[in-house]
């Protein structure tokens, strides 16, 4: 048995009270934190096989944890953060690379998700968007290729409590998760409660980021005023996340080129940013790359890489 496994059945004997089946209830604080602590690089890379394999560090003989002699020296020269997140695609590469093909509708069945998935190792888009329940399912349909599986924490009102969306990042990433989307505390920010904002987005960074995932924080920018939009971003960066993302597609409004520029122009370079909610064709898509998104959500991916191939003509 491999060694998470085993240490998750383990952890299963010795607090029977705390686990079902299918994923992880809430627990006590410090067994969260025994948990995080064993789910180390290490242990996920014999956990979780990669579809890709990760860079190899000189210093670290294998996928960088940031905490080699190299990692410090990074920090000490100037870097703000050390991330092992894909490389910001290029335009001229082609908008499918900048895409997570998402579905997140209630109703979606299994054959919905196994299509979404087969049109992701078509296209060759960055991800695949899916709900938790979908996650082990995306996991096994994309392994062995280079388009990760993402699932959506706190979805799609982020209002739950702290210790419910770090279980369910624990669940997603034991299933597979490379990537997921985390709903902000929307009506912690509106009452001036950062701290709580950055602590929630902070554990889930934790857990992801010892399973050598990414995490996206969404905003839901169509609920917030601009001076908001910026504070939101601040603690998303602050808390240690990869990306900030625009909205969660069932709220009000969605990404808009303004609030991309002003989401790169917050975060710097040292974050993705990505847009999402009425996305639908090339147009809307390269118009939020060129104002700044790293990352495109839609549910009209295959919509929009038709258009890019029509639009190239013969041969494309």
């Amino acid at each position: 048995m491999r060694i998470a496994e085993r240490r998750t059945t383990q952890l299963c004997d010795a607090y029977p009270f705390a686990f079902h089946y299918d994923g992880f209830m809430p627990l006590e604080q410090h067994i969260y934190e025994e948990l995080v602590r064993e789910l180390s690089d290490q242990i996920c890379a014999q956990w979780r096989q990669p579809a890709v394999p990760a860079p190899v560090c000189e210093t670290c003989q294998g996928p960088c944890t940031g905490l080699c002699a190299r990692g410090h020296e990074m920090l000490a020269h100037g870097a703000c953060r050390l991330s092992a997140c894909p490389p910001t695609p290029r335009l001229e590469d082609g908008i499918a690379a900048f895409i997570d093909h998402t579905l997140l509708k209630p109703e979606a069945s299994r054959e919905q998700i196994r299509q979404i998935c087969a049109e992701a190792r078509q296209f060759n888009f960055a991800s695949v968007c899916v709900n938790p329940g979908w996650i082990a399912l995306v996991a096994k349909e994309l392994r062995g290729t280079p388009v990760r599986a993402c699932s959506v924490i706190g979805f799609p009102l982020g209002a739950t409590l702290t210790e419910t969306k770090r279980a369910e990042a624990l669940a997603c990433l034991r299933l597979g998760a490379d990537e997921l989307d985390m709903v902000m505390n929307v009506g912690a920010l509106k009452s001036g409660d950062e701290a709580w904002v950055e602590q929630d987005i902070r554990a889930v960074v934790a857990v992801a980021h010892a399973a050598g995932a990414a995490v996206k924080v969404i905003l839901e920018t169509g609920l917030l005023e601009e001076r908001e939009k910026i504070r939101a971003c601040q603690l998303a960066r602050a808390a240690g996340a990869d990306f900030v993302k625009t909205s969660t597609g069932f709220g009000p409004g969605g990404a808009t080129a303004a609030d991309i520029t002003l989401m790169r122009a917050t975060v710097g370079d040292c974050m993705g940013v990505k847009a999402s909610g009425g996305v639908r064709t090339l147009e809307d898509a390269r118009k939020m790359v060129a104002a700044g998104a790293s990352r495109v959500g839609a549910s009209a991916s295959v919509k929009i890489v038709a258009g890019e191939a029509s639009a190239a003509g013969p041969g494309y």
